[in-house]
C-alpha cells in the first residue's frame, strides 16, 4: 500500500507519541497546542500525508496536523520512522462533509456534488472543511476556503469539470481551491491546469509526495 498526498492515515498512540517528542518546534509552542496534539490519536483523529522534504529521513512517512485558528492555525510536520505500522483511514467525500459546511456555502456544495456526478468525478475536501468534519474543531471561520480535491481517470470529462468548477467560484462564496488528482496521485491546481489547457503547449505544475513536476496539459492521459 503506497500512500499519496492528503490521504488520511491513522497510527498506534504510541508511535504518535514518539513523534511528537521528535518534533523539536512543539518546544517552542503554547502548552495548549501541544496538549491538543497529546490527545489527537487517542481520539482515533488522522494526520495528513503530506509532500516530503529534505530533512525527513529515507523511507520515513510525511505526516502533517493542522490545529484550528482558535490555536493559532499552527501545522505542525510529523515523520513516522520507517517500519512503523499505520493504516489509512477512510475520508469523507464532500457530500458527507456537507453537514458541517457554512449555510452560505450549501448551494455551491450542491453544485459542485452535482457537477462531480455528470463530470464522473467524487469531490472530496481538504483544508479547514475537512478537519471540521473529521475533529468537529472549529476550523472553518469567515473567509475560509473551499479545499477540494477531485479525482479523475480516462473517463472523467476534465473540461466540463474545469469549465463547471469556474463557474461556481464565480457565482459567489465560497473561493474555491484545490487540486485535480492525476490515477497516478499527482495534484494539479485546477485553476492553472484550466490555464494550462487553453495554451498551446501548456504545462502546469504536478505535486507528487516525493517533489514538484512540469506536466504538459495536452497530454495527461497519454499511454
Amino acid at each position: 500500500m503506497i500512500p499519496q498526498r492528503h490521504d488520511l492515515v491513522q497510527v498506534a498512540p504510541a508511535d504518535w507519541d514518539d513523534m511528537l517528542a521528535a518534533t523539536a518546534a512543539l518546544a517552542h509552542r503554547p502548552s495548549a497546542a501541544r496538549q491538543r496534539l497529546e490527545g489527537w490519536a487517542d481520539r482515533g483523529w488522522p494526520a495528513i500525508v503530506r509532500r516530503r522534504s529534505a530533512e525527513d529521513p529515507p523511507g520515513a512517512l510525511p505526516l502533517g496536523v493542522p490545529l484550528p485558528p482558535s490555536l493559532g492555525k499552527q501545522r505542525f510536520a510529523l515523520v513516522l520512522p520507517a517500519g512503523r505500522p499505520w493504516r489509512r483511514a477512510e475520508a469523507p467525500d464532500l457530500a458527507a462533509a456537507r453537514p458541517v459546511a457554512p449555510t452560505d456555502w450549501r448551494d455551491s456544495v450542491d453544485a459542485l456534488i452535482r457537477l462531480g456526478e455528470g463530470c464522473g468525478a467524487v469531490p472530496r475536501p481538504f483544508g479547514a472543511l475537512l478537519w471540521a468534519a473529521v475533529t468537529g474543531l472549529a476550523y472553518l471561520r469567515p473567509g475560509s476556503d473551499l479545499d477540494l480535491l477531485w479525482p479523475v481517470t480516462r473517463d472523467t470529462d476534465l473540461e466540463s469539470l474545469l469549465d463547471g468548477m469556474a463557474r461556481i467560484d464565480a457565482a459567489g462564496a465560497p473561493c474555491i481551491d484545490g487540486e485535480i488528482l492525476l490515477p497516478d496521485g499527482a495534484g494539479l491546481h485546477w485553476r492553472e491546469l484550466a490555464r494550462a489547457r487553453r495554451a498551446p503547449g501548456g504545462e502546469v505544475l504536478a505535486k507528487t509526495l516525493q517533489g514538484l513536476t512540469l506536466r504538459r496539459a495536452a497530454s495527461l492521459f497519454a499511454s
